[in-house]
């Protein structure tokens, strides 16, 4: 019998097939696109989620990001990484990183899509598949949650995001998040030639509208060839709970407060090491406390920032007050790190 089933073959779900593989496990990955998958993403790994590549083998090529700069008009506030550095990296070269090493820690990866979910006390079928576990991560709008009636519903408060690549030199080895009174555009340079751009906002309107409220930065890619825009959303997603039965819930799947401080990825590979752990260990009913613990200060932080971002007026205040604090905004840097 397969000893973990893995619904979604994203960063998160190939982690955690990886994570089942060192530990001696069986995993099969379920997954309905072919790798390399792409998908609207700000492209930043945050120096933890570097780490968490390293310890499972994984090797890429990117940009190194020394830290993170927040930009409003003359306005600036900007932290080093403390000890080591982020990398700014294709959505598409990662995966393929990601893909390639579970086939080489013999990971089966198998092409198809998790339906309904059936439960024993000792098993869990799905997709043709029986195994001892099953962990969800199928994403922002996981379908296993939802069947599995773990799905809160969303906020009235809704955030998009969107995303484009300009043939541009970068000008930064920094993550610049400008902001305006209604949302914020990512820089992240992913290329020696190449920068990515994602925007976020609770204002649904096509990408160079949403572009033009950021002058400075449209200056500096004025005449670049561009890639066409992927879009997400809405980001808000909530979980009652991330363990059911012989479920377990990581990434994304898990639950999604925004994209604003820009710890996907490093959440996504962090929870499915978590989960994988708790199940090695025969100590599953844990999962849900150490998630919790591992998320805390992404969770908190970010529901602050988007509470103050709501408002125009004081969103606008966001960077001032940050580059008037630099230990304050430093320190906030280095605990999501």
């Amino acid at each position: 019998m397969i000893d973990v089933l893995v619904a979604g073959g994203g960063p998160a779900g190939l982690a955690a097939a990886m994570h089942s593989a060192l530990a001696g496990l069986e995993a099969v990955v379920v997954e309905p696109r072919t790798a390399p998958v792409d998908k609207a993403c700000g492209e930043g790994v945050m120096p933890s989620g570097v780490a968490a590549l390293r310890a499972l083998g994984v090797e890429v090529d990117g940009m190194e990001l020394r830290g993170i700069r927040y930009v409003d008009g003359t306005a600036r506030a900007e932290a080093l990484f403390r000890g080591r550095r982020g990398l700014g990296i294709r959505r598409t070269e990662l995966h393929h990183a990601l893909h390639q090493r579970a086939l080489r820690l013999g990971v089966r990866i198998v092409p198809g899509k998790v339906g309904e979910v059936r439960q024993t006390a000792d098993t869990v079928t799905a997709a043709g598949f029986t195994a001892r576990w099953l962990i969800a991560a199928d994403g922002l709008h996981s379908g296993v949650r939802r069947g599995l009636g773990l799905e809160l519903p969303g906020s009235a408060h809704r955030r998009y995001g969107l995303r484009r690549h300009y043939r541009v030199e970068p000008w930064t080895d920094f993550v610049e998040v400008h902001w305006s009174g209604h949302g914020e555009a990512y820089v992240t340079p992913v290329g020696d030639d190449l920068v990515g751009v994602a925007v976020l906002s609770r204002l649904r309107r096509g990408y160079d509208e949403h572009l033009g409220a950021f002058p400075a930065l449209t200056a500096s890619l004025r005449g670049a060839p561009a890639t066409e825009v992927r879009g997400a959303g809405p980001l808000l997603q909530r979980a009652r709970r991330r363990v059911a039965g012989r479920v377990l819930l990581v990434g994304d799947a898990a639950g999604y407060v925004d994209a604003l401080t820009g710890e996907g990825i490093a959440l996504g590979l962090g929870t499915a090491g978590a989960a994988v752990r708790c199940i090695a260990a025969g100590r599953v009913t844990d999962y849900e406390r150490i998630w919790s613990l591992l998320t805390r200060r992404h969770r908190l932080l970010t529901a602050a920032l988007l509470t103050a971002n709501r408002r125009p007026g004081t969103a606008r205040l966001i960077v001032p007050m940050a580059s008037r604090m630099p230990p304050v905004f430093t320190a906030a840097v280095h605990a999501l790190q």
